[in-house]
């Protein structure tokens, strides 16, 4: 636990320099004498009072910190820290009391621009009665819904800044994250009064991206490595990377493979491998601008508009852990993987 400094009538500049250099965090949590948090004091501040030459503690010490009550989920404060760019935050009790300092190194606290495009507002028709009062992207896998799991997935991984597609029953789904803060991030909702298919949502969105945008369908499970995939595809230089699962089908009949009615060969219950849309993209965003405006438009629509104007779109593998709950039988294996 990182030192404080008790603050009362006597205390001096000199004291606080003391513990703070002993510290050896940069940041001094300052509490009264009943351990109420009063403030902090940083390397920062006590530099900028130097330089001003105003010495007085009371003038010093930040006495309106962000804080946070310390029994939130550790994920969820080093979020929210990377959200506001900071590297340290206090941690009180219902009381105001303090806890503890959550303080982050260079890696925890290392967040990405890159912007994350949730596709969340479909009406998930074929999970059946599942869907009939949950929008599907809040069905919970585990104890979390599937929507926070992705959000989570990537904010693990410094990924803060979320736009999410809503239109099936989104006051669900904008009631539980609302501006996404108590997750640790930054969400904007991009409404669909219509259905506008897998892509055509992503028209509506205003912002002017300078980088690489992550878009995901709101049905995914997985544990990918974002970072590697925004690696990927800057060493291609690609215009639009698709990320792809390997799917295995094997036919339950033996195949008679014939040529002008004659029999060649007969392969008994053959296998074969396909690589499937993983429903997980990253684009350049100057593409977004050729998508037109508010109209229906699925994915594969606008990949094919790419491909007809010269894009390169490359492949990404997923070898990682991926399932698309788009069915009752995928939502429940889900449900089995989540126990183990």
């Amino acid at each position: 636990m990182v030192e404080k400094l008790i603050y009362t009538e006597t205390t001096t500049l000199e004291d606080a320099i003391q513990i703070l250099d002993s510290v050896g965090y940069g940041v001094l949590p300052v509490v009264d004498t009943n351990n109420t948090l009063i403030g902090l004091i940083t390397d920062s501040d006590i530099r900028k009072a130097v330089l001003n030459k105003r010495l007085e503690l009371d003038g010093i010490i930040n006495k309106n910190p962000i804080a946070k009550d310390y029994r939130l989920p550790r994920k969820q404060l080093i979020n929210f820290l990377r959200s506001i760019c900071r590297k340290h935050l206090p941690l009180i009790d219902e009381n105001n009391k303090y806890v503890d300092i959550l303080i982050l190194d260079e890696l925890e606290f290392n967040t990405k621009p890159n912007h994350v495009i949730i596709m969340a507002g479909g009406l998930g028709s074929r999970l059946g009665d599942l869907t009939k009062k949950m929008p599907k992207p809040m069905l919970r896998v585990g104890k979390k819904p599937v929507l926070e799991n992705i959000i989570t997935s990537f904010s693990d991984e410094g990924f803060t800044k979320f736009h999410v597609s809503v239109n099936y029953k989104s006051e669900i789904i904008k009631e539980y994250f609302k501006d996404g803060s108590e997750f640790g991030v930054e969400i904007q909702y991009v409404e669909e009064n219509k259905r506008l298919g897998t892509a055509g949502a992503l028209s509506l969105i205003e912002d002017e991206f300078e980088h690489p945008v992550f878009v995901i369908n709101g049905d995914i499970l997985t544990t990918m490595n974002y970072e590697s995939l925004l690696k990927f595809h800057g060493e291609n230089n690609a215009d639009m990377t698709l990320c792809t699962r390997t799917y295995d089908y094997q036919i339950p009949y033996g195949v008679v493979v014939s040529e002008n009615e004659r029999i060649v060969s007969l392969e008994e219950k053959p296998r074969y491998n396909y690589s499937v849309n993983a429903g997980i993209y990253l684009i350049n965003p100057s593409l977004l601008k050729l998508l037109p405006f508010n109209t229906y438009y699925d994915i594969t629509d606008f990949i094919s508009l790419l491909l007809e104007k010269g894009y390169k779109i490359c492949s990404y593998e997923i070898s990682d852990y991926w399932l698309d709950i788009g069915r009752v039988e995928d939502y429940q294996k889900a449900q089995d993987d989540m126990k183990y």
